[in-house]
């Protein structure tokens, strides 16, 4: 019974691992897009947010029938929550990307260049998604620290990149529609840091039963 339960669980691991290696790549993709002002490649966001969808799903029923066939131990049991938790998470990284994807199809082949620390903010998101799925493969709750603690990095790009905004605005007014655009994704990025943030806080709480409050990322 148990060697049958390992090997859900570890078809669970593998499949959570999948899920998190499509939002960095969903997420690099709508960066790359958005600084070479591609339509196409924005447009190939969308269909995989679709299967970060279908990973969830599938996820959710790995966990629901570990959680109704078996009697899993403590920390089993804190591993099949924390992971129910972060699919949540990293479907709303989906979502946020494909977000960030329907704007630069808006854009009408302008890039994110004229606002150069839009394309540093996007790097260090990436950052802390990539770090945050590596902390759950390691079982590394020093990594899953570090991913929080740079969430703070993330909220002052936002905020650079929002004073930046007001400062084109203000020189070329006629640019507006392009900058409140470009806030827009923006806010997707900083929301997709708090997803990150919550992510790595559930590899804490797997590891050591313990969790912190969380930010609570929003839609």
């Amino acid at each position: 019974m148990r060697s049958r339960f390992d090997e859900q669980l570890s078809l669970l691991n593998k499949e959570l691992i999948k899920m998190g290696a499509m939002c960095e790549n969903v997420i690099s993709l709508a960066a790359k897009a958005l600084m070479d002002g591609d339509v196409k490649q924005a447009s190939a966001v969308i269909p995989m947010d679709g299967e970060i969808d279908q990973l969830e799903r599938n996820i959710e029923a790995i966990c629901l029938k570990l959680l109704l066939q078996q009697q899993p131990v403590a920390k089993d049991l804190r591993q099949i929550s924390a992971a129910l938790k972060m699919i949540t998470d990293m479907e709303r990284i989906g979502d946020q990307a494909a977000d960030i994807a329907e704007i630069i199809t808006f854009l009408n082949g302008r890039s994110g260049e004229e606002c150069a620390c839009i394309d540093e903010m996007a790097r260090a998101t990436i950052r802390m998604v990539t770090g945050s799925v590596d902390a759950y493969v390691r079982q590394d709750t020093a990594l899953a620290e570090r991913v929080i603690a740079h969430d703070d990095v993330v909220d002052n790009y936002f905020d650079r990149v929002k004073h930046a905004l007001i400062n084109l605005i203000a020189k070329k007014p006629e640019d507006g529609e392009y900058a409140v655009d470009l806030l827009m994704i923006a806010k997707y990025f900083e929301r997709i840091g708090d997803h990150a943030t919550n992510i790595a806080e559930w590899v804490v709480f797997s590891v050591t039963g313990v969790h912190k409050s969380s930010k609570g990322a929003t839609e």
